[in-house]
């Protein structure tokens, strides 16, 4: 049928994901660092990642596409859900954390958590969550928390944490990243890897996201050693 369907100017697209975030249908993802239309059907043609492209790439055309299909949109979402109580899994929940932790006390209060904001996961970290606004923000592997003993009190103090591991996790992390900077006012990123050659994509992606955002964010990297010391 010839309807109302989207189009991505590759050549405009600065990879920011935005638009992966405002489209509830699942309709665009990221491929090769750029946005793209992944199925007609999955396209309802109400342009709600029009406004939000800050590149002007995404405009409406009228062509031959497959209709909507509401169905299929439904059991695509439905597949990309984690798993959840019937009383709705907490985890999903963001939540700021009114949080009062000195790195400079004493060795009783460092052992208290920093934790400033719940989830902490990337996956499950919505862009915009108020907790981001004018935050220092921490890029963690999730192995560095384990190898460093004060990572709380010099790293995640003060800081909003945000932890993944690039070899494990079926994930993108410049996509996400990327719609976090673009959507806030970030003060600052720190980004916190192992020594290990695989844990630089937790390095690349915080990188590839600060390019894409197209602002000048300041950024430190602390490589942490296998037998926690710092590099």
């Amino acid at each position: 049928m010839v309807r109302n369907i989207i189009r991505i100017d590759e050549s405009k697209c600065t990879g920011c994901g935005m638009c992966v975030t405002a489209c509830h249908e699942g309709a665009i993802g990221m491929v090769d660092g750029k946005a793209k239309l992944l199925r007609d059907d999955y396209c309802d043609g109400l342009g709600n990642c029009l406004p939000v492209c800050p590149a002007e790439a995404i405009a409406f055309e009228v062509r031959e596409a497959a209709a909507f299909d509401e169905d299929a949109v439904k059991a695509n979402l439905e597949s990309k859900q984690p798993e959840t109580l019937a009383c709705g899994c907490p985890g999903t929940h963001a939540q700021s954390i009114n949080r009062q932790c000195c790195p400079e006390a004493s060795p009783e209060a460092r052992a208290e958590t920093c934790l400033n904001q719940w989830p902490v996961q990337l996956k499950l970290i919505s862009p915009n969550a108020p907790y981001f606004s004018g935050a220092d923000v921490l890029v963690a592997a999730d192995c560095a928390a384990y190898a460093y003993g004060n990572f709380h009190g010099e790293y995640m103090h003060n800081r909003i944490t945000l932890i993944g591991c690039p070899k494990l996790d079926d994930a993108d992390y410049s996509e996400k990243l990327a719609a976090i900077f673009v959507a806030n006012d970030i003060r600052s990123v720190t980004v916190a890897r192992m020594e290990v050659p695989c844990c630089a994509g937790i390095e690349n992606a915080a990188r590839t996201a600060l390019q894409a955002s197209g602002k000048p964010i300041p950024c430190q990297v602390v490589t942490i050693s296998t037998d926690g010391r710092i590099l």
